[in-house]
């Protein structure tokens, strides 16, 4: 092993008790790394949508087994443990790769683990989800190959890079766009204002933003959007006038009334990819809501690569999240916040 572990053995940390209960901020044992793992001394961790989705979980509707420590989006630096082989040392600043999978199929071999073929048989999705996470100040990383150097990249910024920046970054790469194409974005909170930075630093397509706040739209012009439109009982006709049907849409809410204003304003062979989990469905028949020719895609986190390509993106200043950034014991007050729609981009806490 390399590294010195602190000498602290208590820690404090926002973990999930019981299905049902809200998250408690309790004092942890600080894990001891072993084999392939690296303890992480934890910078700073983002709050996503997903943990809200996992605090509202019925039993038995997710394969997590509580208790464990909350938080997906992590950056902090390297304290112990088996990092060599990766070039890493003792201080290293890096952020986490989070969809942690089996370690041994195929895809987790090719850095994928956000498509382990072994997935379904898993009882987490990675850190945070079934796995402890990154509301902690130490958070035990099964192996060094899911870091990711950061250099002088403040951690505010890449720890929620780690998925509202990867996610939207995986599904804009897998759209195919033309230099004129027109993508609409629905949803402007903490994935879909980095969607759109996304869009407009590796396309030339112009990106319609549409949400019902209007403190989001506001985000989305600080973001690059070259139009912004309210949800309106006319949003569908007014985009497909000025798009002349959109080319993608990216619907970062995937509720039913999000869903239907995304078919409705598809083109024929565009493509939607719906990445947010808001229980809406959209029926897929043949005619159908959908045009000719469309795809629809699920995209869940992404690679390893291409983590490494969006941080090299926020390090070049062509991504930039907005936080509000909260201390690990305002967590709580954090949540609150995020499920009453009251926070602005990125909340992130802070462990210290």
């Amino acid at each position: 092993m390399v590294g010195v572990v602190s000498p602290v053995r208590k820690t404090p940390a926002l973990r999930l008790t019981a299905w049902g209960d809200p998250p408690s901020l309790v004092d942890a044992e600080v894990p001891e790394p072993t084999g392939t793992e690296v303890l992480i001394r934890v910078e700073a961790a983002g709050i996503c949508h997903s943990d809200l989705h996992v605090l509202d979980a019925a039993p038995g509707a997710l394969p997590y087994r509580p208790p464990f420590t909350l938080g997906h989006e992590i950056a902090g630096h390297v304290a112990a443990g088996d990092f060599a082989a990766e070039g890493l040392a003792v201080g290293d600043r890096v952020a986490v790769y989070g969809p942690w999978g089996c370690g041994a199929c195929r895809r987790c071999a090719a850095g994928e683990d956000n498509y382990c073929d072994r997935r379904a048989e898993l009882p987490w999705s990675g850190a945070g989800l079934g796995r402890d996470g990154g509301m902690a100040r130490y958070v035990l990383v099964p192996h060094a190959r899911h870091l990711v150097p950061i250099g002088d990249l403040d951690a505010a910024q890449a720890a929620p890079l780690t998925d509202a920046g990867l996610t939207p970054y995986h599904a804009v790469a897998g759209l195919k766009l033309a230099d004129d194409a027109a993508v609409v974005v629905i949803g402007v909170g903490g994935l879909g204002h980095v969607a759109i930075q996304i869009l407009r630093a590796t396309t030339r397509a112009r990106v319609f933003a549409v949400d019902v706040r209007e403190a989001a739209l506001a985000l989305a012009d600080r973001s690059g959007a070259h139009r912004t439109l309210l949800t309106r009982t006319d949003t569908a006709t007014v985009l497909r006038r000025e798009t002349g049907g959109a080319d993608a849409v990216l619907d970062f809410v995937g509720s039913d009334p999000t869903l239907s204003l995304a078919a409705g304003v598809l083109r024929p062979g565009g493509a939607l990819a719906i990445v947010g989990s808001g229980g809406g469905k959209l029926t897929v028949t043949k005619p159908g809501p959908l045009p000719p020719g469309a795809s629809v895609s699920l995209p869940f986190w992404g690679s390893g690569r291409e983590l490494r390509e969006v941080i090299a993106l926020a390090r070049a200043g062509s991504v930039r999240v907005e936080t509000e950034q909260f201390p690990l014991g305002a967590a709580v007050e954090a949540f609150a916040r995020l499920r009453a729609g009251q926070v602005s981009g990125r909340a992130v806490l802070l462990p210290g």
